[in-house]
């Protein structure tokens, strides 16, 4: 099982630096992989996490840390799509995966702040129809010499697109726990990006994509699983890794042993100290025994 690390771009860190020198940081340590969040007001359980603190955009923040590192994977978790403008979100990534070298993952999602969506100009009750959509208009910009599209948001064709990605294509994972996320996932995804399921959990949602994707034609094993998980305490409606190394080790297990290929860690902290402190931990302590 590959680690992944949080860059915490949703903790209210009042200088940015800490995130992109914690991606080096990360990159020397050996992670597979660093993540970064989506939204863009401070509202609902954003608001009372962090207050009118910064919360740092997260393609402009990862194509920092491009420039900045050669090897470590750039994550999404997750861009909510109806949020962005696919067209341009398409361009956005495809040139942060030439510029990366092709280390671009792209978790996306549906969302869930009707207020937040308002204000961005997305109709609520239709982000699962434009979540969709506009995973079809990215493809199909990142893949033909000739893209045309017609849809219910999107329309266009007799233009060329550029630059194409380096990777073929970007892989598009999917997040979410809703039975409508797995059933996303199973139909479109390229992965299935889960968040704070308890390792019971995610085995009753891994046999449902397997389920799902059986029914759609495609081959599960296709379908990597991720996960993102805390460094905290467990609470009610969200599991979490623990805070000390035997613990974390001993669930990780638990999700490496369900087949998880990716396990997303976040530090939940904004003191730059700790968040490094945490890193090192995990480099030093988990990753070795989950190697073994």
């Amino acid at each position: 099982m590959r680690i992944g690390f949080s860059l915490l771009n949703n903790w209210g860190f009042d200088d940015p630096q800490p995130l992109v020198d914690l991606a080096c940081r990360a990159e020397e340590l050996g992670i597979d992989s660093v993540w970064a969040h989506d939204h863009v007001f401070n509202v609902g359980h954003v608001f009372d996490r962090i207050g009118g603190k910064p919360y740092y955009e997260p393609l402009t923040l990862l194509g920092f840390v491009a420039g900045r590192t050669q090897r470590v994977r750039l994550g999404t978790s997750v861009l909510v799509l109806p949020y962005h403008n696919a067209v341009r979100l398409a361009k956005t990534a495809a040139t942060l995966d030439a510029l990366s070298g092709g280390r671009l993952v792209m978790g996306v999602g549906v969302g869930l702040i009707e207020k937040e969506m308002r204000a961005m100009g997305s109709p609520y009750a239709e982000r699962g129809a434009f979540t969709d959509e506009s995973i079809a208009v990215m493809r199909a910009l990142w893949a033909q010499d000739d893209p045309k599209f017609d849809g219910k948001y999107y329309q266009f064709d007799g233009m060329k697109f550029s630059p194409k990605p380096k990777q073929k294509p970007i892989p598009v994972v999917i997040g979410g726990v809703s039975r409508a996320a797995i059933r996303r996932a199973a139909r479109l995804g390229d992965g299935w990006q889960p968040l704070g399921l308890a390792p019971e959990a995610l085995g009753e949602g891994i046999a449902q994509l397997r389920a799902e994707a059986q029914a759609c034609g495609r081959d599960a094993s296709k379908i990597p699983v991720s996960i993102a998980m805390s460094l905290a305490a467990a609470r009610a409606g969200r599991h979490a890794l623990g805070t000390k190394p035997a613990e974390i080790i001993k669930n990780a297990k638990a999700y490496a042993s369900l087949g998880v290929e990716t396990l997303i860690i976040s530090a939940n902290t904004s003191e730059p100290r700790e968040a490094r402190s945490a890193l090192e931990m995990i480099a030093r302590e988990v990753s070795p025994a989950l190697a073994g």
